[in-house]
C-alpha cells in the first residue's frame, strides 16, 4: 500500500498503535462481519447485506456501511437503473482485512462454542 492510500491515525507512537487503531477500525459490533459477507460476496446491495447480516437493523447497518465508507474501507456507488440501487463494495484497504477477518473467524471457531456468549 502506498503512502497515499495509508489511512490515519490519531494515537501516541507506542508499538501498540496499530493494534488499537485496527481493533477501533472494526472494533463495533458490526463491522467484521459485514466486510466479512463482502469478502465472501463480493460487491452487495443495502438489501443483501441486510439479508446475510442476520440480526442486524436497518438503521445498524445503514450507520455502519456509512461509517466504514467514512474510514476509507469500502465504497458506496449508485447503480442509475430503475430503481436506482446502491452497491456496496470493499476497497483495497477494506480488502487488505482479509487475514485479519478470517484470522477472527479462526479463532472464535477455535475457542467458543455455539450457544455460549464470550465474557471479557
Amino acid at each position: 500500500m502506498s503512502e497515499t492510500e495509508r489511512l490515519e491515525i490519531q494515537c501516541p507512537g507506542d508499538d501498540w498503535c496499530p493494534i488499537t487503531a485496527t481493533a477501533t477500525l472494526i472494533g463495533k459490533k458490526w463491522h467484521p462481519v459485514i466486510i466479512h459477507r463482502l469478502l465472501v460476496n463480493g460487491p452487495s446491495g443495502f438489501n443483501e447485506l441486510q439479508d446475510e447480516v442476520d440480526g442486524i437493523s436497518s438503521k445498524v447497518l445503514s450507520e455502519s456501511l456509512d461509517d466504514l465508507e467514512a474510514k476509507g474501507l469500502l465504497d458506496r456507488e449508485v447503480i442509475e437503473e430503475k430503481p436506482i440501487r446502491v452497491s456496496y463494495s470493499l476497497t483495497e484497504t477494506g480488502e487488505s482485512l482479509e487475514t485479519v477477518v478470517l484470522a477472527l473467524a479462526e479463532w472464535g471457531d477455535e475457542h467458543l462454542e455455539a450457544g455460549t456468549e464470550a465474557t471479557p
